[in-house]
């Protein structure tokens, strides 16, 4: 079977606990839309600006995630987890995601994406295949921090996070690497 033969993934949240939703918006992505090169792994690998409003009023701190629901294996792919964001912040810039973290606010921790660093890894989907879907998701949570290290798997805190979720918002740009003919 081709890759781009493959049945779509599930929205990854729809096999959770319910929560209620908010909002998340962005000056770089647009939910169905093609992600600039700028976010991609082969282009600047930068995260892109997120902003959100009218999340829960008991939110005591923010998990920031980008999630490949498309990747070719049984359990996605996780390009970024950012935790203990605190409840007082509602964006965070372009370029957040680095490496070093510089951008975020005190107290936020990134922990490692599946390529096994820190912060943000850009869109890299097989060449050829079909454009792959990144959910950028904002939990808000109920504690003002989740005990993780830099080194915690992005698996292990979304799994540490799912009983602390009391919202969530999320916009899903895509993104596609063709092969040149």
């Amino acid at each position: 079977m081709n890759l781009a033969d493959r049945p779509l993934a599930p929205d990854p949240y729809s096999l959770l606990p319910q929560v209620p939703r908010f909002s998340v918006t962005s000056d770089d992505v647009a939910h169905g839309e093609p992600m600039a090169r700028t976010h991609a792994a082969g282009g600047d690998n930068r995260s892109p600006e997120l902003s959100w409003n009218h999340f829960p009023a008991a939110t005591r701190s923010f998990l920031v995630s980008c999630f490949d629901m498309d990747a070719p294996t049984p359990a996605g792919y996780w390009h970024w987890t950012v935790v203990n964001v605190p409840a007082s912040t509602v964006t965070l810039a372009q370029g957040a995601g680095s490496p070093g973290g510089g951008y975020l606010p005190p107290g936020a921790v990134q922990t490692r994406h599946d390529g096994g660093g820190p912060g943000y890894l850009g869109a890299a989907p097989p060449p050829g295949d079909r454009p792959h879907r990144y959910v950028f998701a904002v939990h808000a949570l109920d504690v003002e921090t989740l005990d993780v290290t830099p080194s915690t798997t992005a698996t292990a805190v979304a799994m540490a996070a799912v009983f602390h979720t009391i919202g969530r918002a999320t916009i899903t740009p895509t993104y596609q690497v063709l092969v040149a003919a």
